[in-house]
């Protein structure tokens, strides 16, 4: 008999730890909180599946290459499924421009670069049911985990958990995949162990309408408005989905109190779309029509754990992935691969050794090494984009000289360079993708030469590059939707 393995969740984070050591020869038993999905229908599943356990469920969801190649490559039938199921794959192709197509020429790696998308609740249940038939695997669902069981000693051991009726199920590894409500880590820290954290605010609010296709009725065609766009103060995306279905998801920064007010009104949220002209074709009334209410997410926070102390265990036999590990800002669109990537990193531990000290040290290394260069990455992002908007509520705000010269690079160097050269737009899919450190493309010579040379041509030179506006200035937007741009400047900016 194999390891007994318990899993607190049976979100994308514990499922792809079953998809990691199922095959393994593990007893693999995953705790799910809430109800099963009510039947195998993806529109069933999106209407009516109950996961309070999954708040941001109905929201925008992509799998990067990253998760996708994983999927690929170690459960080719389980990508059979999702696309049987609908889900779609946006390949490197949607992306050129018509200055790439000039040079284009298809390449192997080309394949890899390749997003897979649908409605979560889709992505989930497909998932789950291939799940629930690989060998030594079982779902329990319903079953809310309360409370863990530890050894006692130093450092504290894990050897179970005790549900919410009593009941004890023990194990040899806990996996705590139960995201942002678990509750494993905080029970451990008031047992004694030293978990250490590090947090900080993403800045930002979500927000997520559905939409489908009428009958008869396909996707517009890409042109060239683009259908995502970051305006500074609001940020937008279309994310096509499965059965005809397709979402549209608004990031609004935390201090435009008045947006965020009022965006969670469907006629707000609508009128918003119709000011991109990127997204006014999807959301044509004789093209489609709303299919749910506008979805929100706040409290949304970055955050890193490590169960290591100082090089030290802080606790022995349990492993948080996913969100219970690290929490990213959901705007990148890492969250799922991330959890992916620390489910096979346990796996891999797990593998090398026997020892629990030995699993922990060589799990904490895995993790560091292959997530938090994005992690860091995201953070200085947000700062950034943290900055601009509260730049944007200042009036007469100059930027300095290092802030002109920073944003020059990377929209008349970086941006125009990645729009007009195929190879270094692969180049930079390479990181987008998690496929290798998010900056080490710009690091080769040739890179930064090339894109230097593009920089250094000038906007006139590079006139056709630029993509075209996506969108009105705040004030417009704001006057224009019925939102008063002045009361968050004022209260910013008291007299």
């Amino acid at each position: 008999m194999g390891e007994k393995v318990l899993i607190i969740g049976a979100g994308i984070a514990g499922l792809c730890t079953a998809l990691a050591l199922a095959p393994t020869g593990r007893q693999v038993t995953l705790l799910e909180r809430d109800p099963p999905p009510p039947t195998d229908d993806p529109n069933d599943a999106f209407a009516d599946w109950s996961r309070r356990g999954v708040g941001h469920l109905r929201h925008s969801h992509a799998f990067l290459a990253r998760l996708r190649l994983i999927i690929r490559d170690e459960h080719p039938a389980l990508l059979a499924n999702l696309l049987a199921a609908g889900c779609r794959e946006l390949g490197l192709d949607g992306m050129l421009t018509d200055i790439h197509r000039r040079t284009y020429k298809p390449e192997p790696i080309d394949s890899d670069f390749i997003i897979l998308t649908s409605r979560r609740t889709t992505l989930e249940l497909v998932i789950r049911r291939y799940v629930e038939s690989l060998p030594g695997v079982v779902i329990r669902s319903e079953s809310f985990v309360s409370e863990v069981l530890t050894k006692a000693g130093t450092p504290i051991s894990v050897k179970g958990v005790r549900l919410e009726n009593g009941e004890e199920v023990l194990c040899d590894v806990l996996v705590d995949a139960g995201g942002r409500t678990s509750s494993v880590v905080e029970q451990l820290i008031a047992l004694g162990a030293p978990i250490t954290e590090t947090s900080e605010s993403a800045g930002i609010l979500y927000f997520t309408r559905h939409y489908r296709l009428k009958p008869g009725m396909s996707e517009p065609p890409r042109g060239q408005a683009p259908a995502t766009g970051d305006l500074g103060f609001l940020k937008f995306g279309v994310f096509p989905g499965d059965e005809g279905c397709f979402s549209i998801t608004l990031c609004v920064p935390e201090i435009e109190i008045e947006m965020r007010k009022a965006i969670v009104r469907p006629e707000t949220f609508d009128a918003i779309c119709r000011q991109m002209p990127g997204m006014v074709p999807w959301i044509e009334p004789e093209r489609s029509e709303p299919v749910s209410k506008v979805f929100g997410m706040g409290d949304l926070h970055s955050r890193w754990r490590t169960l290591l102390n100082d090089g030290l265990p802080a606790a022995l036999n349990v492993f948080p992935v996913g969100d219970s590990l690290v929490r990213t800002n959901p705007l990148y669109g890492r969250g799922c691969s991330f959890a992916a990537a620390s489910a096979y990193a346990l796996r891999d531990a797990l593998r090398a050794s026997p020892d629990p000290v030995r699993r922990l040290i060589a799990y904490d290394v895995s993790v560091i090494r292959d997530l938090q260069p994005y992690f860091k990455s995201m953070l200085d992002q947000d700062r950034s984009a943290i900055k601009r908007a509260r730049q944007a509520l200042t009036p007469g705000h100059v930027p300095d000289l290092r802030s002109r010269v920073l944003k020059s690079f990377m929209e008349d160097g970086i941006g125009v360079a990645i729009r007009s050269d195929p190879d270094l737009l692969r180049a930079a899919m390479r990181g987008f993708h998690m496929l290798e450190h998010p900056s080490d493309w710009l690091k080769r010579p040739k890179n930064i030469a090339k894109v230097l040379g593009y920089w250094a041509r000038g906007k006139a030179a590079n006139a056709e590059a630029y993509p075209p506006k996506s969108g009105p200035d705040r004030e417009t937007l704001m006057r224009s939707v019925g939102i008063s741009p002045d009361l968050d400047i004022a209260r910013l900016n008291p007299a």
